[in-house]
Formats: C-alpha cells, sequence, structure tokens
C-alpha cells in the first residue's frame, strides 16, 4: 500500500504509550463490551474478560517508562494515517450518502495495559472500541503479533485492523452496537455468538469499504500483493482458524467473529462495492 495523501493530524489521537496501568480491573458494563469486542484474536470472550480482570483491583497507578514512550514509532505513523484515513472517508459518506454528521472518535495507543470507560484493558485483549467513550485502542506491539502468530503482513494487512475499528464506531453512529447490546442476557450464549458475529462481519464490510473509497479519493494507492496480504489477516484471524491451531477442532457455536471465509468475503465485498447498503450482516440469510 502507497500514501499518495497521507493526514499525518494528531486531533483526536492519545499517546499513551510508556504509560502503562497497575491495577486496572474490568467488570460489569466493562465486562460484558470486552466480551463483545476481543477483536482479531478470535478469543473465547470469557478468557478475554478473564486475562483483563487478571490484573489486580484496587486503585490503578500510571507506570510511566519513558524509553518506551516512542516505541514503535513507524506502527504508529501508520496508524494514524490510516485512522484519519477512514475518518475522512466516513465523514464524506455520512454527508454525501446518510446526510447525517460524521463524529470523530479517538485513538489511543499504549503500552501493555490502560484504562477506559469499558473498564481496564491489557494489550492481550487486541486491538479494540469502546462504545462508552468513542475510543478504540491499540498496543503496537499486536502488529508484531499479527505478523509472527499470524503470518500477515504488509501495510494493508495492518491497515485491515486499524479500519475495522472505526468501523465499530461507525456501527456505533449508526445505533448498531447498541441495538446488538441489548440482546445480551436476553437470549442464549450460541445466538448471542451468531449476532457477535455479524457485527463482526459488517466491521470487516464496513474496513473494506474504507479501502475502496480511499483509492478513489486519492489518499492510497494499492499495490502487487497487497490483497494477498490483507486475505491472510483475514484468514489467520477466523475463528475457525485460531480454534483449529488452538484446540485441533471447531466449535461453531462458540463463534464471535465469524469464519476465515466469512471475514474474507465481507472484507472484499466492501472493498469491491463500496456500497454501504451492501454490508446488511444482519438480514443476510447465509449468516442464519
Amino acid at each position: 500500500m502507497k500514501w499518495i495523501n497521507r493526514n499525518d493530524s494528531q486531533a483526536n489521537y492519545e499517546d499513551r504509550r510508556g504509560k502503562g496501568r497497575r491495577n486496572a480491573a474490568v467488570g460489569g458494563v466493562g465486562a460484558i463490551i470486552v466480551a463483545v469486542i476481543a477483536l482479531l484474536l478470535g478469543q473465547n470472550p470469557f478468557q478475554a474478560i478473564d486475562m483483563v480482570s487478571s490484573i489486580a483491583p484496587g486503585g490503578d497507578s500510571e507506570v510511566v517508562d519513558p524509553s518506551r514512550a516512542n516505541e514503535n514509532e513507524d506502527l504508529k505513523v501508520l496508524t494514524l494515517g490510516v485512522f484519519n484515513s477512514a475518518n475522512d472517508v466516513w465523514a464524506e459518506i455520512f454527508r454525501s450518502q446518510l446526510n447525517k454528521q460524521y463524529v470523530r472518535p479517538t485513538l489511543v495507543t499504549f503500552t501493555d495495559a490502560t484504562v477506559t470507560e469499558c473498564g481496564g484493558a491489557t494489550a492481550a485483549v487486541g486491538p479494540f472500541y469502546c462504545p462508552a467513550d468513542q475510543k478504540m485502542y491499540i498496543d503496537l506491539n499486536f502488529f508484531h503479533q499479527l505478523k509472527s502468530d499470524f503470518g500477515a503482513e504488509g501495510d494493508l494487512a495492518m491497515s485491515y485492523v486499524t479500519a475495522h475499528e472505526v468501523g465499530h464506531h461507525v456501527q456505533k453512529l449508526l445505533g448498531i452496537i447498541d441495538q446488538v447490546n441489548q440482546y445480551r442476557g436476553r437470549i442464549s450464549e450460541a445466538e448471542y455468538n451468531k449476532m457477535n458475529v455479524k457485527l463482526e462481519l459488517q466491521a470487516d464490510f464496513l474496513a473494506g469499504v474504507w479501502v475502496y473509497h480511499a483509492q478513489r479519493m486519492n489518499m492510497i494507492r494499492l499495490e502487487p500483493g497487497d490483497l494477498e496480504s490483507v486475505i491472510s489477516a483475514t484468514t489467520a484471524v477466523g475463528d475457525d482458524t485460531i480454534q483449529k491451531r488452538s484446540r485441533g477442532y471447531t466449535v461453531p457455536d462458540s463463534f464471535t467473529h465469524g469464519t476465515a471465509a466469512q471475514r474474507t468475503y465481507w472484507f472484499r465485498k466492501g472493498m469491491q462495492s463500496g456500497d454501504i447498503s451492501q454490508g446488511d450482516t444482519f438480514n443476510d440469510p447465509g449468516l442464519g
């Protein structure tokens, strides 16, 4: 992926690198949201809550490590560029297609652990969006893990992660996340997981929509190998891929993000069409 016009503005950006949090615990509604948005790692949401909650409660305190304040600076520049690009794309789509005003989220980069309005979070949860404060949180070391553990490398593969999180913000602004959360505890776990899969696949679709429009708005240009790199990412983080590797078998009722094929399909659909009306995963008969 080559930048044609990268926006490096640091508006709506909080840099918490080198400022970890100790004793940040998650509970209540925070636990619910973390379960919903334990993104991309394909983790069991209850395991994600356990990992976050393993940080002992009792008052959080900031742990400052100046040596890590500029850690992964190249990844920060890329992530911020994609974040700004996605916001510019969605501001235009909201204005021209939805007749709505787009409210930009905030990007937070952190080191190891941080505190959010959804509760405390560690890097183990992976990149996530918190609807309560409309901020997306990324420990940039995740991108090294994406490459080393999942075999997904390349700028577009990493950009997909950021664009996916901005997609969740779009869902928040459109009321979709709130609608899904209303079903929490009112339907079976298996049925709720199916709804969460649809939520995640729609965010994948919206990430693809960003690629479509970012090219046409002369922000980026795709290069040979880019499509393969992002497909390696969508394939690697499919629930079936993760479960087969960790367990040796799959449990479809526990899927929370979608299979590799589903994630790839919806991202490509968004990237090829750029048409937000084609991303209604909730009424797609193929998803049940």
